[in-house]
């Protein structure tokens, strides 16, 4: 606590004690506003810096005069001004719209204009190769329902492509080689959609191997 008389000066960098009688020009040292950034400690006045806030409160003031019970008004150094960004004139609007190739489409030096290019397809048309296609038709048989039935009964598949005799207990969901299908018919040519093989012979179509596996089934499948 400050002695009867005794005021504590308020500028940055002094915070001596003194008494409104002795108070001459040059007893106080002090310096101007802080700066703070990235951890770095600096004086806006003398430009000296630290990192460590206690080392930086004990640089010597650079600035001398009297001592003051009033605060300083803190002011923010000011920044420097960024250049502001040329932008490059843009083309002449006018005289690209009296240019005969850029009315018409077509590369311009002058303009920048270029050819434009239109859809052939229409904007809701999806092109769908043949692999996607016949992904759609390879769907695994599942395995058939439930019935009551006698498991060493012989009985024939009705798969497309199979036509095997087989047993219940014997069946399990690669036990049957088919065609998902379906069979196509068209100029001459037969085939099977699922494997997009096609011949022209009906002999030939018969022997077409099988292009998917799952479980045999007795009851006809459309």
């Amino acid at each position: 606590m400050e002695k009867a008389g005794k005021l504590r000066c308020q500028r940055i960098g002094c915070d001596a004690v003194f008494t409104e009688d002795d108070n001459p020009e040059g007893s106080c040292r002090y310096h101007d506003s802080p700066i703070f950034h990235d951890g770095m400690k600096e004086w806006s006045c003398c430009k000296k810096r630290s990192h460590d806030f206690s080392l930086f409160l004990e640089i010597p003031g650079c600035k001398e005069g009297k001592h003051t019970t009033e605060k300083p008004v803190l002011t923010k150094p000011a920044a420097t001004p960024k250049p502001i960004p040329k932008v490059a004139p843009g083309p002449d609007v006018s005289s690209k719209e009296a240019c005969s190739r850029c009315r018409q489409g077509f590369f311009c030096s002058d303009h920048g204009s270029q050819v434009k290019v239109t859809n052939s397809y229409p904007p809701s048309t999806a092109l769908v190769s043949p692999a996607d296609s016949n992904t759609e038709e390879k769907k695994v048989v599942s395995a058939p329902a439930k019935k009551i039935i006698d498991i060493n009964e012989p009985q024939t598949c009705r798969n497309k492509g199979c036509g095997k005799t087989f047993k219940e207990k014997d069946n399990h969901e690669t036990a049957c080689d088919y065609h998902p299908g379906p069979a196509v018919f068209h100029d001459r040519m037969r085939g099977w959609k699922c494997c997009d093989i096609h011949v022209k012979e009906f002999d030939e179509f018969m022997t077409i191997p099988p292009c998917s596996k799952g479980w045999h089934n007795a009851d006809s499948v459309s």
